[in-house]
């Protein structure tokens, strides 16, 4: 069984930083495996942002995270990170990282992925 955990929300000014991990439950190794971000909103449907693949750890984001996101692993920590910066209201929901084992690539469909974290919030407002 695969357990991810999400951490790092809180609430952020327009314009600020917040940087996101996923870490893996003891025993699974995150290296192996493509690993997404994905946020819903209120009202709204779940929406890809970034995912790092697991051949070669190239990154791939959504157009409008492009520029001001960035994913990233740490392999010795077993965890992947999603840096956000220049945040806006809009990027305000759950955000959620999420893998399958038989994912080789990157992937913004959410039937894509079998495992997901429980999400942590990231509210920006002043």
């Amino acid at each position: 069984q695969v357990q991810l955990v999400e951490s790092g929300g809180g609430l952020v000014q327009p314009g600020g930083s917040l940087r996101l991990a996923c870490a893996a439950a003891s025993g699974f190794t995150l290296d192996y495996y493509t690993i997404a971000w994905f946020r819903q909103a209120p009202g709204k449907e779940r929406e890809g942002v970034s995912c790092i693949v697991t051949s070669d750890d190239s990154p791939y984001y959504a157009d409008s995270e492009k520029g001001r996101f960035t994913i990233s692993r740490d392999k010795a920590k077993n965890t992947v990170y999603l840096q956000m910066n220049s945040l806006k209201p809009e990027d305000t929901a759950v955000y959620y990282c999420a893998t399958d084992p038989r994912l080789r690539y990157c992937s913004f469909d959410t039937y894509d992925y079998d495992y997901w974290g429980q999400g942590t919030q990231v509210t920006v407002d002043y």
